[in-house]
């Protein structure tokens, strides 16, 4: 079987009926396998997801201050940037073209390092990266682990109930498990490490991590601007953290087929174009499914990719020493020849119309 058909750990439901079409569970199986998930009691091995959730729940308290202490229009501006383009941005950067596609190199860990704490760190990179490869070699089919088709809550409590690793991966998937990782710095729990705890990070440096990072920003922010600013910032990143669990179900059409002719050039799955994940966070996504290992996905003049921007940036700066960027492969390949198949019909329509009018002029002669 197939790495990529088993590295992920299966829901309750499963991902396929005897048939092989794809399960599209009830809301009330996936909000069981959610809670079922979340139970550390029941089953340590459950502790990623947990802390991924966990630490949403922490954000809570300052958005309530944000929400109705802190709030005036300078703190709403502030909030709205920091967590639709900030923070949107970095995910762009890091979980996305970083730690799953490799579409770029840092010159050394110290950048590496500076990128991944470059804002509030809220989405545990294991959750992320190995299960968007699979997103990627299985994308709205069954496998997928959000897979638009099934659903809205589908898509939006995958991290716990369709993300996670599998729990009895052997030896050697587990080493894949780490080449798919090592280049992230997050260092890898040994096998007999993860047999206890079922993640490829250790519990221990993923929470000492959470907390300096945190600790670091809030100060900072603090020292800036006050418990105003810092709850204004931890408190918008609370929002963005519920909101990007949306993405994929809009990304993928809500599982039907919005793919526009001239936008949306990948017909082999569902994944649009969206203007606004694009102009905030860089996610042309289907220009992404096109060119995953692409730095750069915003490939059309209109196409604002701040993504994009801070690897350039950190190229020329010398922090990135290389990385991939497929624009001209996107205009030779896809862009040119639609707009030669449109001039095309729109001059043979427009001769038919003349060939018309030419007839009918002779008939009336």
């Amino acid at each position: 079987m197939a790495f990529l058909d088993h590295v992920l750990q299966p829901p309750a439901y499963g991902w396929k009926d005897s048939d092989g079409d794809l399960v599209k569970p009830k809301v009330s199986q996936i909000l069981a396998e959610f809670f079922s998930r979340l139970n550390v009691f029941s089953n340590r091995k459950n502790w990623l997801p947990f802390f991924s959730w966990f630490k949403v729940l922490c954000l809570v308290p300052f958005f309530l201050l944000y929400l109705f202490k802190y709030m005036d229009p300078w703190m709403l501006l502030i909030g709205f940037l920091y967590s639709m383009i900030i923070l949107g941005t970095h995910g762009t950067i890091w979980h996305h073209r970083y730690c799953t596609h490799g579409a770029y190199q840092f010159r050394n860990p110290f950048w590496r390092f500076f990128t991944q704490n470059l804002t509030i760190s809220i989405i545990p990179e294991e959750i992320y990266a190995i299960s968007h490869h699979v997103h990627h070699a299985k994308s709205d089919q069954p496998g997928d682990p959000y897979n638009a088709e099934a659903g809205f809550w589908y898509c939006f409590l995958a991290d716990v109930n369709h993300q996670p690793i599998a729990k009895d991966l052997s030896a050697d998937d587990y080493c894949r498990v780490k080449s798919l990782m090592k280049h992230t710095g997050v260092k890898a729990n040994t096998y007999e490490q993860y047999q206890k705890w079922g993640s490829y990070v250790n519990p221990y440096r993923a929470v000492m991590s959470w907390v300096l990072n945190w600790s670091f920003w809030y100060l900072a922010f603090y020292l800036i601007g006050g418990h105003a600013l810092a709850c204004s910032i931890f408190g918008s990143a609370g929002f963005w953290a519920i909101g990007v669990r949306t993405f994929n179900y809009e990304g993928h059409g809500k599982g039907k087929d919005k793919k526009r002719e001239g936008v949306d050039h990948n017909q082999k799955d569902n994944s649009i174009n969206q203007l606004w994940p694009g102009i905030v966070a860089g996610e042309w996504h289907n220009n992404h499914h096109l060119y995953p290992k692409s730095a750069r996905s915003g490939f059309r003049p209109h196409q604002v990719d701040t993504a994009w921007y801070y690897i350039k940036f950190m190229s020329m700066i010398g922090a990135v020493k290389s990385y991939k960027d497929s624009k001209k492969d996107f205009y030779k390949q896809y862009h040119q020849p639609y707009l030669e198949s449109k001039r095309k019909t729109e001059t043979s329509s427009a001769l038919s119309v003349n060939t018309a009018e030419l007839s009918s002029r002779i008939k009336i002669g």
